[in-house]
Formats: structure tokens, sequence, C-alpha cells
């Protein structure tokens, strides 16, 4: 939820926020609006309300001819004081309902545009020569089939399309990357954490997940819980309503959770193999933090995901997310991602998030100041480490005869195994 005070105090940058996401500026107006007609109907309440106090104490003073005037003028004005009050109650509501309707505001620098008008940052390493070595460049699926690491027919058998199981080294594989990846979150003071998978409806509402894409979630009808999507949406949720001290610093988690997306809307789009896939593990960063220090964090993450791809020796580039692109929780958003040998483009495998305070308003997370006040919190997310890690290390580290080499800093995790061999 975005911060209203600063709406009303700029509603220019808010404007514009909307116009750079693609989205119509003219809630803005809207909001405004119901802002100021909530505010004029709460001080018509609270006059009344006055005056029916201050009535209410003339009744014992009046003299008895004149007490059952003053009485009735009690009743009439209790009448009004109560429809008064129903009045700025629902303006209550319809202010916030467009409130919950607005996405957060953009950071200054994020790129304007849409899915594809993101700004490239930098790109580090290069990709392999597969030409030059003389090696016929697989891609992930049959990799993966020729180290029996990868099913995707049984998976489609067991439970439809986009289902799949790691077998053999290849869920040795996906055990490793996550195993590493709560190794470097832990070094670097996460708390690990196991989440839950089923949140409440106000807890994924609360982070966001509950707007335009609300498609791509499962929903439980029966139990009326939903599937989560990242562990995001668990440790967003796990300080609800509560007020933190950060005065020793922000409070940093890193969870481990199955996801779940139904990959609404993408039919025909990277189908073959793992990478879009309904079901998937992955280790997330998630911090809250003064939002002084959010920006700061921000960096703090993606430098710990480069960590991370430079580790698994992955080429890769980091981008800076245009406005359209982010989501509704977002205000800036860099995405790491890995070249693709096989399709001869980059292939997201990380992204991470500054929320600022739009989550944390919506949660009812805050901190307490060193005046004693209280005020919202930040949050941020950053992917550590997700199955579809596997798709880029298979086809950047394959060799001739199918065989892929285990980067050197995974060999630990996976018993000291420096080659992955096919399997006859």
């Amino acid at each position: 939820m975005i911060d209203l005070k600063a709406l009303r105090d700029d509603p220019d940058t808010a404007r514009a926020s909307q116009v750079a996401r693609g989205a119509d500026p003219a809630l803005v107006d809207e909001l405004l609006a119901a802002d100021e007609r909530r505010r004029a109907l709460l001080s018509s309440f609270e006059q009344q309300r006055a005056e029916q106090k201050e009535l209410s104490r003339s009744i014992g003073k009046a003299a008895p001819e004149e007490r059952q005037a003053v009485l009735g003028r009690a009743r009439a004005l209790a009448e009004q004081v109560k429809d008064a009050e129903a009045q700025a109650d629902e303006a209550a509501r319809e202010l916030d309902t467009l409130l919950w309707q607005m996405a957060n505001v953009v950071a200054d620098g994020v790129p304007p545009g849409g899915e594809d008008d993101f700004v490239v940052l930098r790109e580090v390493g290069a990709p392999r020569d597969f030409e030059a070595e003389g090696v016929a460049v697989r891609d992930h699926l049959e990799l993966g089939e020729g180290l029996r690491a990868i099913d995707t027919e049984r998976g489609a058998k067991v439970s439809g399309s986009r289902f799949f199981f790691l077998t053999g080294v290849g869920a040795q594989l996906e055990l490793a990357l996550l195993n590493m990846a709560m190794d470097k979150a832990t070094a670097a003071g996460f708390s690990p954490m196991i989440t839950p998978t089923l949140v409440r409806p106000a807890i994924m509402a609360g982070t966001g997940f509950l707007g335009a894409h609300a498609d791509e979630i499962y929903h439980l009808e029966t139990d009326d819980l939903y599937l989560v999507g990242t562990s995001e949406v668990a440790l967003a949720g796990y300080h609800s309503d509560e007020i933190l001290d950060l005065s020793d610093g922000p409070r940093r988690y890193a969870g481990w959770s199955a996801c779940y997306r139904r990959e609404a809307g993408s039919h025909g789009k990277d189908v073959r193999g793992i990478i879009r896939v309904h079901q998937f593990h992955k280790v997330e960063m998630f911090t809250y933090v003064s939002e002084a220090d959010a920006a700061a964090e921000h960096e703090r993450l993606l430098a710990l995901e480069e960590e991370m791809l430079a580790a698994v020796e992955l080429p890769y580039r980091v981008i800076d997310t245009a406005a359209g692109d982010l989501g509704s929780s977002a205000a800036r958003k860099f995405d790491c991602e890995a070249w693709l040998p096989s399709q001869q483009r980059f292939l997201e495998l990380t992204s991470t998030s500054n929320c600022t305070t739009f989550q944390a308003r919506r949660l009812g997370v805050r901190e307490r100041t060193a005046e004693g006040e209280t005020r919202p919190v930040a949050t941020l997310n950053g992917t550590l480490a997700t199955t579809r890690w596997i798709v880029a290390i298979l086809e950047n580290h394959q060799q001739a005869d199918g065989s892929v080499r285990v980067p050197q800093a995974l060999q630990p995790y996976l018993g000291g195994r420096t080659v992955l061999e096919v399997q006859a």
C-alpha cells in the first residue's frame, strides 16, 4: 500500500509512476478525491459527535419544562451522528479499496516501459565458443535425459504437463544448489527458514500477489488457502501486525520452500524441459529494514546473487527491470540472467526487488524509532538459487560426449564429484 501522506504532498510523482508502469494516472486523482471526501465526512462526524456530547451534558441542567425538548433534540442529533459515522466509514472503505488498487511508486531511475524496455547494467563472463571447441550443443532436457537426471515424460503421466521428476544425479544437483545457497545466506547473516507453502488470503493479498497476476496462483477453495509461488509470501507475513526492533540492524531470513505457479497465459513459451514449470524449489532471501537503508540493502542482495552465479561459473548479465514489468509491490527490481547456449539468449535465474514500505503497510509491520514512535519498515526479497539453475548449469558446462562438468564450488555438495556422467 502506498503512503497516503506522500501522495497528498507529491501527487505528480505518483502520476508519473503510473504512466511509467503503463497504468492509468487518473487513479491518483480518484484517490485524492476519495481522501478529501473521507476527511470532510470524518470532520463532519467528529463535529456532530462533539455537539451530541455537549447536548447530552446539558440534559441534566435543563429546566423540567425544557427537558423533553432537549431530549428530543438529543435523539435527533444521535441519529444524525449515526448517519454521519456511517458515511465516514463508507468513505474510508472506498478510499481503502482504491489504495489497494494502486501499485507501488517506482523508484527514481527505473526505466519506463514494458517487458522489453529493461536496461542492461553489466555483463559478466563470456559465453563459451562451443563451435570452436567442436562441441555440438545439446539443450538441458537432452542432457538431463542422458544423465538420467530429468524425467518430464513420467512427470506429465503422473501430474500433467509442466511437471517433472528430478531423478538420481538431478535430485542431487538440486539439493547441492539449494544447500550451497543456504550456506551462503547463513554466512551472510540470514536466518535459515523452512516456510509454509499454504497461506491465508490476507497474507497473499498483503504481499501484492492477488492483483493483476492472481491467475498465476493456485487457490484451494475448500480451505480458502493459497499455494505460494515463492517463500517471500510466507516470510512477508511472518512479522505481520508486529512492531520490530531494528536498532541492531535488519531482520534477514532465507526461506527454503517448494513453489507453485499456474503459468497461466504462457502457453507455448518455454514448454520444453524444466524452464517454465508448475512446481519447483527455491531459496529466497527476505529482509525487513528501515526505509532509509532499503536501497543499500537492495544492492547487498544483488551482490549475493551475483556471487552465487560466479560460484557456479555462469556467464550472466544484470538488468534494471522496466516499470511496466515490475510486480505491483516492487519499486525497483534487478534481474540476473544467465546465458543459455541452446537458445542463444539470456534466461532469468534470479531477481531481487525493493518493495519499500508497500508490503509492510498492508501487513502492519512497523518498527519503533529512537523517539518511541512507530513507522512502516521496508521489505526486500531476492532469489539465491532455484530449480531453473539446473538448466543453465547443464548447458553451460556440457562436454562433447554429453557429460557435464561440475563447477568447483558445487563439488563438495556432490560428494566431490567433478563430472556428471552419461548413463547407459
